[in-house]
């Protein structure tokens, strides 16, 4: 149904449910700061009527139910740090935001897991967990107001991914409500789970497409007892070679990126392509372990330099500020996926970038649309060999609206749409829930 429906409505639908105080209805009484994040997230020419925020899973689920009964379109959201990824929303009434439901649920210290509902903020479950020297092993963006649902919504993983695994590998368990109202579950809360169909990883990255996630429970981790970070940077074709040492040999990084030039420069590390890896263990394998990388730079003529405690953490801070922070409004943010052996060509080609030496998944900024045409072209058949078709992609993050309703926010090439699609219809056959911000306008 279009938002030709009264207005009004809303509010006593909504407000029935989670109180006056939590149902916000008529755009102009959305806070400019709330709209401009909305706008980020929908196509031209489409403002939704409510935004909702529900503060229990079972206020959730009753939101839900009526929107499905209305055939209104939804776009969730947390707290809105990450709304302005992936494709432009269609047709949205209703934004339905879940930061205010953001308890903690239980902390098994033992068993090493946490289960928490979505609203909670990452920085916060952090400081949690430290309480009990633990912690979850991921570096999301935005760290400070990054919602836990709203970082597997969007499979949000960084550098820790090279120890740790993405959010999928430490996702236990998940109570999700369906597109109807529902509540349903997968997984559970022990590590060793093998009950029951993956929907963990199914509604990981799905951008709020399948369903709305409600609880969630991780593994956890022990805090390291010491942590170092080595910084190699030089010539392109050294680099390569270092990170090409790095992977085949028994060191153990927790996270290990490739740096363009203008990453280097700008957070003052010396000059050229940098390669950036860290430690995290016992003190003496640290230093080891840091003294190893330091001296594979020496014999390849790379400048080195360790960084330790404050430094360390204030570096690893400026680095993913820098990767996440656009300069102008008409930069682009782009998720790229490359052979990892193909990673220096990749960045000797763009201004500022970093890819995962490992995964070879990484983040680029980008001037205008026809860069980004021209990059995706190069990854797609970049590759040690140039044989593969398609061995490389390009997923644009942020970019203005305008940008991503001329060109494919996604770019996907491969031949699973047809299933995505029969999906999508069995988990939502009104197609209410985030319409249009997934692969194929799903």
């Amino acid at each position: 149904m279009s938002n030709d429906r009264p207005q009004g409505v809303c509010a006593s639908d909504f407000a029935s449910i989670v109180g006056e105080e939590n149902a916000v209805c008529l755009w102009e009484n959305i806070e400019i700061g709330q709209q401009k994040l909305i706008q980020q997230a929908i196509a031209s020419g489409n403002s939704p009527s409510c935004i909702v925020y529900p503060r229990t899973q079972q206020q959730l689920a009753a939101v839900i139910a009526t929107a499905h009964t209305n055939n209104w379109r939804i776009l969730p959201c947390g707290s809105g740090s990450k709304l302005s990824w992936g494709g432009l929303a269609k047709g949205v009434n209703v934004v339905v935001s879940t930061e205010r439901i953001n308890q903690l649920i239980e902390h098994a210290v033992g068993d090493l897991t946490v289960t928490v509902e979505p609203g909670m903020k990452f920085s916060d479950l952090q400081a949690l967990l430290a309480k009990s020297r633990q912690f979850l092993a991921l570096d999301p963006t935005a760290p400070e107001s990054a919602t836990i649902g709203g970082i597997v919504a969007t499979g949000d993983t960084g550098s820790l991914r090279q120890r740790y695994g993405s959010v999928r590998d430490q996702l236990l368990g998940i109570t999700f409500v369906r597109a109807d109202g529902q509540i349903a579950k997968a997984g559970g809360r022990v590590v060793k789970n093998v009950a029951g169909y993956d929907l963990m990883k199914l509604l990981t990255g799905s951008y709020g497409t399948l369903g709305f996630i409600s609880q969630l429970t991780f593994r956890v981790y022990p805090l390291p007892e010491a942590s170092g970070t080595v910084v190699l940077t030089g010539s392109a074709e050294a680099v390569s070679r270092a990170a090409d040492i790095l992977r085949g040999s028994a060191l153990t990084p927790v996270q290990a990126d490739l740096l363009s030039t203008k990453l280097v420069s700008s957070l003052g590390l010396g000059e050229g392509l940098g390669l950036i890896a860290r430690f995290q263990s016992i003190s003496e394998s640290v230093k080891e372990q840091s003294n190893r990388v330091l001296g594979v730079g020496q014999k390849l003529g790379l400048n080195g330099a360790i960084f330790a405690d404050g430094d360390e953490a204030n570096l690893w801070q400026r680095l993913q500020e820098r990767i996440h922070t656009t300069p102008t409004e008409s930069v682009i943010t782009c998720k790229i996926g490359v052979l990892p052996t193909a990673a220096v060509e990749i960045l000797t080609q763009v201004e500022l970038g970093l890819i995962h030496i490992s995964s070879g998944l990484g983040l680029l900024q980008l001037e205008d649309k026809n860069q980004v045409l021209k990059v995706r072209d190069e990854l797609r058949s970049a590759g040690s060999d140039r044989t593969q078709a398609s061995s490389g992609f390009l997923t644009i993050l942020e970019a203005p609206v305008a940008v991503k309703e001329q060109i494919d926010v996604w770019g996907y090439t491969g031949n699973a749409l047809p299933l995505m699609r029969r999906i999508k219809e069995q988990f939502d056959s009104k197609n209410i829930l985030s319409p249009g911000r997934f692969v194929g306008g799903i």
